[in-house]
């Protein structure tokens, strides 16, 4: 058994096909089932409308000698039991003798034949002939009448024609123009593949061609290259985070072997409890830097990491415990509890950043405030220092951007805590803004509250 077609083209050609066949056939058999019966039906009841009335007329003796046949009525025709005609249609060239050679049945009841005759020089003619026997004051008669079956049988071999030939055709007719047409549909789709396939991950710049159909295949295209927008603007973001990770990396690495170099091409110079410090600080500053591009990677890779209940306001007290000793003061303004579903790591990343960032520009004090409004836990944390302009206020959140002041005043730092604070916020069904405030900064994230039981 042959398996359906693979293709667009062929599927919609093949299924085209079948319901225009099931069409003619369903139609075809309802033709030839009820047209042949109606057609002869027609006939039929001509030719017995014009017996019985001259049955009629000889039954009541008012016989004339010769009959005026209807329309459509070609011969009628009286005979008496021993043969005499005693009344008929005025005499034609047709060759009627073969079209009387039958008796009717029982009195009064009507037979039906059909019979051929010739008419002149003309080929026979197909004739359905009727007869009936009635009682007449001079003794019983028969009544014939013929009317010619031409007609009938030339629609009917033009019905036949339609449905042995035509069909068919028909359906090779139907099945070529739905080729072309969806072939013609589909020119655009089979362009599109071809530009798709020439496309590669070293240039993705091309775009596939948008048809000016306005259909579904345009709004493919179009959805096409928007796509292929997104996967541009996708693969610089990867080079240029790629090439920004590999400089952030190499500061720390260059700045550590540097100091080894040096301890080692002079040890009886080198203080090494300081260079032990610096080293194990450029250490940190890169186990730093590794463990926000792994947590970036995860987060971009759209893993989910194990997530629990987590009380916000008790990670914001841990937070400012272990910063009692630090540069600037925290103050804290926190509500009873604001638990979240999240991720303890990650959330503890994003306090940390928050508060790093703010310890590094904070001028005198830092203040946290945790809130729930309207099934929302609001994080605040607010610094009085020098601020960030409303123009920068996007960019701080970009990967390894550092505004001016932020070098000026930690050359330590990577550009990636914000950045990784915005898309552990975002994990989690928050945001993360920077508010108006005077003076200093302040950042807002947003966190879903936990509602469960």
């Amino acid at each position: 058994m042959a398996r359906f077609p693979r293709s667009i083209r062929g599927r919609l050609t093949t299924i085209a096909i079948l319901v225009v066949a099931a069409v003619l056939a369903a139609g075809s058999s309802l033709t030839l089932s009820t047209v042949p019966d109606n057609l002869y039906g027609v006939v039929h009841s001509r030719v017995e409308l014009a017996v019985r009335r001259v049955a009629a007329e000889a039954r009541a003796g008012d016989l004339p000698t010769v009959l005026t046949p209807p329309a459509r009525i070609h011969f009628l025709r009286v005979m008496s039991s021993d043969g005499r005609i005693i009344a008929s249609t005025p005499a034609t060239a047709l060759q009627d003798a073969h079209l009387t050679e039958f008796r009717p049945g029982a009195p009064d009841t009507i037979t039906t034949v059909e019979r051929t005759a010739a008419n002149g020089s003309e080929p026979e003619i197909h004739y359905l002939v009727q007869a009936v026997t009635v009682e007449t004051p001079d003794g019983p008669v028969t009544v014939y009448g013929a009317s010619s079956l031409s007609d009938v049988d030339r629609a009917l071999a033009w019905i036949d024609l339609f449905v042995f030939v035509g069909s068919p055709i028909v359906l090779v007719i139907v099945g070529a123009i739905t080729w072309a047409a969806v072939g013609s549909a589909l020119r655009p789709v089979e362009r599109i593949s071809a530009e798709l396939a020439e496309i590669t991950g070293r240039d993705i710049s091309r775009r596939v061609p948008v048809p000016d159909t306005g259909d579904e295949i345009n709004a493919l295209a179009r959805t096409t290259n928007h796509t292929l927008d997104r996967l541009e603007r996708s693969a610089e973001t990867q080079r240029r985070f790629v090439a920004d990770a590999s400089h952030e990396l190499r500061s720390p690495v260059s700045a550590l072997r540097t100091q080894l170099e040096v301890a080692n091409a002079y040890p009886d110079e080198t203080d090494w409890k300081a260079t032990g410090a610096r080293t194990l600080a450029a250490a940190d500053r890169l186990a730093t830097i590794i463990d926000e591009l792994l947590m970036l990677a995860r987060l971009d890779a759209g893993a989910v990491a194990p997530r629990r209940v987590v009380d916000i306001c008790r990670m914001v007290k841990d937070q400012a415990r272990d910063r009692e000793c630090g540069r600037v003061p925290i103050f804290l303004r926190l509500c009873t509890t604001a638990p979240v579903c999240g991720s303890p790591v990650q959330l503890d990343r994003l306090l940390t950043n928050l508060l790093d960032n703010a310890t590094r520009h904070a001028a005198t004090r830092i203040e946290v405030e945790v809130s729930v409004h309207q099934g929302q836990v609001v994080v605040t944390v607010t610094d009085d220092g020098d601020g960030i302009a409303p123009e920068d206020r996007d960019r701080v959140f970009e990967r390894f951007t550092r505004l001016e002041s932020a070098r000026a005043k930690d050359k330590g730092g990577s550009g990636l805590g914000l950045p990784l604070s915005r898309e552990i916020v975002a994990a989690h069904g928050g945001s993360l803004t920077v508010a108006d405030h005077h003076p200093g900064a302040r950042f807002v994230a947003v966190i879903p509250l936990y509602e469960g039981v």
